[in-house]
């Protein structure tokens, strides 16, 4: 009991750390930012290179705003865990990714920064080669060195999946990677739900015993909460590639570690929902040749049925949080075996 009352001061003393020193450094990353023109490049053209002009009419007015604001979140957690919480069976694997992949999203928002490419910034193929074989490291620790080989499903047990293991892990990653990303697309959307997931994932794992990973946790926690305080709409600057896979793809370790892919769903659903959207549109598009929603990822399309960017922000946040006392429900009563 007594360690778990320090553990909990601990872990909210990591928040408000990361919180304050994010704080510090923020309007030196922002100065920079702007005097170096580290902006936003709208996309004129969708996957499939036809127009996009739903997007173009709620969107171009942002062009010129900074981006690859999410440094600001994983740079603070990342230095963080190395001086105050470096656990090597806890921590080392997401701290790996986090700075991996945020690494490579840094890459393409510089890309996209200087119009490289047909659609602005890094294709889709190195991107998702990159991500494999980041994921493919990723899987390989999980399995060799940390000895997981067990899915658990809530309510009916744990699935011994053996080398299977590598290939769902990477797939788990690589697909929370991209649905993060493709959230990303409003003021203040895709930080306000990251902020709740690994909120929800800090509460599972402090009651798994894994202290280190919540504490992990907590600091993205923190990090998230300075940037959403600029990232608001109207936002001066956006989280980028650089935060949005880093993001996305910690918070797929997070839930790995746990043993808790089940709770990630339902924590993560807005997440999930926004990427099906979009494959939906392009399986549509592609095979039926017609589309299925006005704009796809699904807040574009609620934005050009006529809600406000705000509304659609908080209305999800208010789904997310929901969610996420779901998810946490789910993580701690149907926990499995780590």
């Amino acid at each position: 009991m007594e360690q778990s009352i320090d553990e909990i001061i601990r872990i909210f003393l990591l928040t408000a750390g990361a919180f304050l020193v994010a704080m510090v450094w923020t309007p030196f990353l922002t100065n920079f930012l702007y005097k170096y023109k580290v902006s936003q490049q709208i996309r004129d053209k969708s996957w499939d290179g036809t127009d996009v002009p739903v997007y173009k009419k709620f969107h171009e007015h942002k062009a010129g705003t900074p981006t690859m604001g999410g440094l600001i979140v994983w740079v603070t957690a990342a230095v963080l865990t190395l001086i105050f919480n470096l656990d090597r069976g806890q921590t080392w694997l997401p701290l790996f990714v986090l700075v991996t992949t945020g690494i490579l999203g840094a890459v393409d928002d510089i890309l996209n920064m200087k119009g490289k490419g047909s659609i602005k910034g890094l294709g889709a193929k190195p991107k998702f080669l990159w991500l494999i074989i980041f994921s493919a490291i990723g899987a390989w620790w999980f399995f060799y060195k940390l000895g997981f080989d067990t899915i658990h499903i809530p309510a009916i047990g744990d699935f011994h999946i053996e080398a299977w293991y590598i290939p769902f892990f990477m797939v788990v990653l690589i697909g929370t990677a991209n649905a993060v990303n493709i959230t990303d697309g409003l003021d203040g959307l895709a930080g306000g739900l990251l902020a709740l997931a690994f909120s929800a994932f800090a509460v599972i794992a402090f009651f798994q015993g894994q202290y280190g990973l919540a504490a992990f946790c907590a600091t993205i926690i923190g990090g998230l909460i300075t940037f959403l305080w600029f990232n608001i709409n109207p936002a001066r600057f956006f989280m980028g590639d650089t935060g949005a896979f880093a993001l996305g793809s910690t918070l797929a370790v997070v839930a790995l570690l746990t043993n808790s892919v089940v709770a990630l769903i339902v924590i993560g659903f807005i997440f999930v929902a926004e990427a099906a959207s979009s494959l939906i549109q392009i399986f549509s598009k592609k095979f039926l040749k017609r589309k299925v929603f006005i704009s796809a990822p699904l807040h574009h399309h609620l934005q050009a049925k006529g809600w406000e960017e705000t509304k659609i922000v908080m209305r999800f946040w208010m789904l997310g949080a929901i969610l996420a006392v779901l998810g946490i429900a789910v993580g701690i009563i149907g926990g499995g075996a780590r």
